[in-house]
């Protein structure tokens, strides 16, 4: 077993992504008896303690099968049309596979404004983090129903890769009709080889990608390109076929299945680096000496009671910078609270939010997730 493979071994949360061919067995329906076997799968990793956020694609192949289509249309208010129809179908079916392993599932659709906005960003980031500790799987798919052209993600790999950095997921599965990655096209020559392992991003692996099937959006570049997404918060990405008998198992005991593309950082330096390339200044906080100590030596979240005072104007999501009684420049995060929410709590216990607020979104003004340190 590899380095990479044996750190696939250690994944404590994880994110499948399922594409349409194999949801729909190549356009014919759904594909019960193969999803039946996902979901147990899913099902008996969450058995061992490892969280699971599982991407569907399927809906508008779905859609066309239920409403008899024999080709994917190219106008928008059908695809939503069909995606419409096709969804019920889909969470029906998660839903009743779930409960026979006695996991609750939960349906999220988003859109790519949705991780943009960096309030609605930390919406879904709470939700999903807290279905998650409820012991639930969030099924995922873009929500194609009222979706544009300017906002859509284009493939479901993309959603999958955005949301294992929303969830700081150390792995992202993706599940294809394909054994992985050749390093010629597999279809045309006999000879090409599988391409076991190599680094997220590197420029010559798209070089080595196809086009993309007749009932997805993606294809293997849009796969490799997910993969580059996910390493930037340090998740590695495995591409394998969907029918490998129990692959989910399998994978995350090291199996060499697919194509294991990995991080060229580490988890949480990637994770920082990518937060850091977001970050547009809103506003200054400055902490008390036992909260920038606490920072600095504990890498804890930034609590309300370590705050002196706020400057600034910027709502919840934006960026804000954390200083010492110096002025000198300590952090940087995501906020939890408007500045104003922030004025009345500072110095505050966080067990007195709710009293002050009227609510309590998080206990923390900035989660060490969303920080980084300076």
């Amino acid at each position: 077993m590899t380095r990479q493979r044996s750190l696939v071994t250690q994944t404590r949360r994880c994110v499948v992504k399922i594409g349409s061919a194999l949801l729909t067995n190549g356009g014919l329906g759904l594909d019960v008896p193969a999803i039946t076997a996902w979901a147990g799968q899913i099902a008996a990793l969450r058995a061992r303690g490892i969280e699971v956020v599982l991407v569907s694609s399927g809906a508008v192949a779905a859609g066309m099968q239920r409403l008899g289509y024999k080709s994917r249309p190219s106008a928008l208010h059908e695809l939503q049309a069909l995606a419409a129809v096709g969804q019920m179908g889909l969470v029906q079916l998660y839903e009743s596979l779930f409960q026979q392993h006695g996991v609750h599932a939960a349906q999220v659709l988003l859109t790519h404004d949705d991780l943009a906005n960096r309030e609605r960003y930390l919406n879904a980031r709470s939700t999903l983090r807290t279905l998650l500790g409820l012991g639930v799987v969030p099924v995922i798919n873009e929500n194609d129903t009222v979706a544009t052209e300017e906002i859509r993600f284009g493939d479901n790999d993309t959603l999958a890769a955005l949301v294992a950095n929303l969830v700081e997921a150390e792995l992202l599965v993706i599940l294809t009709d394909q054994a992985g990655l050749f390093n010629k096209d597999p279809r045309t020559n006999p000879d090409a080889e599988l391409v076991q392992e190599g680094e997220a991003g590197d420029p010559r692996l798209l070089d080595m990608a196809g086009g993309a099937g007749s009932l997805g959006r993606g294809g293997m570049r849009t796969k490799l390109l997910a993969a580059d997404k996910a390493r930037r918060s340090g998740a590695t990405t495995i591409i394998a076929w969907g029918r490998e008998p129990d692959v989910l198992s399998r994978l995350l005991a090291g199996e060499p299945i697919g194509t294991c593309l990995y991080p060229s950082q580490e988890r949480i330096a990637a994770r920082k680096q990518w937060l850091a390339g977001q970050l547009q200044i809103r506003g200054r906080l400055t902490l008390d000496d036992g909260a920038v100590r606490v920072l600095r030596a504990a890498g804890k979240s930034l609590l309300p009671v370590g705050v002196k005072a706020v400057d600034g104007h910027f709502a919840r999501g934006e960026v804000v910078t954390c200083l010492d009684l110096a002025g000198r420049e300590v952090a940087r995060g995501l906020v939890n609270y408007s500045a104003e929410e922030t004025a009345r709590i500072i110095g505050q216990s966080s067990d007195r939010i709710e009293a002050i607020l009227g609510y309590v979104d998080e206990p923390e003004l900035i989660h060490r997730d969303n920080m980084v340190l300076l």
